[in-house]
């Protein structure tokens, strides 16, 4: 048997893609680059964070401190480490990490991908854990586990006809379960941002903060395009049930008001926190909801320090500060210094 780590389980590091000239950040890169400097350097002040980079001497030279940041070189396509990046199991029969890289196809072929697909494998050298490749197309954003035996997803997004055409419902819940060890698949129909390139991540909606509640972005004003749908999303997370029976404890956050760039609106969500050892990072966008958001963050998440950081930037490219982001846990050891 196989057992999918939570977020809020113990962690040995948090790896990030840091922007390079031939990513999309390039029309505001420096702006970019310090968005990601202020995540690294955050996590930093908890725990190991690896930096992917084209280029690593100069991607040194944004960090005065460079205590628990491990530099590596690799030219990627874009910065979305959550969505290309390994993803971690921990093989119960062997007690031993092992890290499944799925098939990252740019959100179903929306953006150039292969070298991000290529990745992982290439680095591979850096994880203290074997790879297995896995036949799936599967982002890191798109599933939420609790630690627990419940595997949460959306069906937009993994029923998407631009992922796994080949697979039935059945059989996509067959992989999940059989490749993380889950015992059931939770999956939410309804739910979506504006502005967002992913076909609906978990990761931008709904998060397990820990076995038992789920935290979960909610709508209030009914002039607002995603009442509709953040309301049916609601109603369907009160209809869950662990795999006791159990419901889960719900805790809603704020919706941001509408943030536009280029006359898009962007899909600025609170739900897209990164957890790490004794800390919570927290996307906010000079909106007047932050304030709320950082509030109920600090009652839910007991211990942790909310680090507030402005992810305004990240945004303009449709993604926040998990999907940056990706965590490994305690069990996968860093082969670098």
């Amino acid at each position: 048997m196989r057992y999918f780590p939570a977020e809020f389980e113990p962690q040995s590091f948090v790896q990030l893609i840091f922007p390079h000239p031939q990513s999309d950040w390039a029309p505001y890169l420096e702006e970019a680059r310090q968005c990601f400097v202020n995540i690294a350097t955050a996590v930093a002040r908890y725990q190991p964070c690896l930096l992917i980079c084209d280029d690593v001497e100069l991607v040194k030279s944004y960090f005065k401190n460079q205590e628990n940041l491990i530099f590596i070189a690799y030219q990627s396509d874009d910065t979305w480490a959550r969505d290309c990046s390994a993803l971690s199991v921990i093989d119960e029969e062997e007690d031993e990490p092992l890290l499944l890289d799925f098939t990252f196809t740019g959100w179903g072929g929306k953006f150039d991908s292969s070298r991000d697909n290529a990745m992982s494998r290439a680095i591979s050298n850096v994880y203290g854990a074997p790879m297995k490749k896995i036949d799936l197309i599967l982002e890191g954003g798109g599933v939420e586990t609790n630690g627990a035996g419940s595997l949460l997803t959306t069906a937009e997004c993994l029923l998407n006809p631009n992922r796994n055409t080949h697979l039935t419902k059945p059989q996509t819940e067959a992989i999940l379960k059989n490749e993380f060890g889950v015992e059931q698949i939770l999956w939410l129909n309804h739910g979506y941002l504006a502005g967002d390139d992913t076909d609906s991540h978990i990761d931008t909606l709904a998060r397990f903060i820990d076995t038992d509640t789920i935290m979960y972005v909610k709508c209030d004003d009914k002039e607002d395009e995603h009442y509709d749908a953040l309301k049916k999303m609601e109603s369907e997370l009160q209809t869950l049930r662990d795999i006791e029976g159990e419901p889960f404890n719900l805790i809603a956050l704020p919706m941001c008001n509408p943030t536009f760039y280029d006359g898009e609106r962007l899909p600025a969500t609170y739900a897209n926190f990164l957890i790490i050892n004794d800390a919570v990072l927290l996307p906010v966008y000079n909106d007047p909801h932050d304030a709320e958001a950082i509030a109920i963050c600090k009652k839910a998440f007991h211990g942790r320090d909310i680090i507030p950081i402005d992810c305004s930037v990240l945004i303009r490219q449709h993604g926040s500060l998990h999907c940056v982001t990706m965590q490994f846990p305690e069990e996968v050891s860093l082969k670098v210094e």
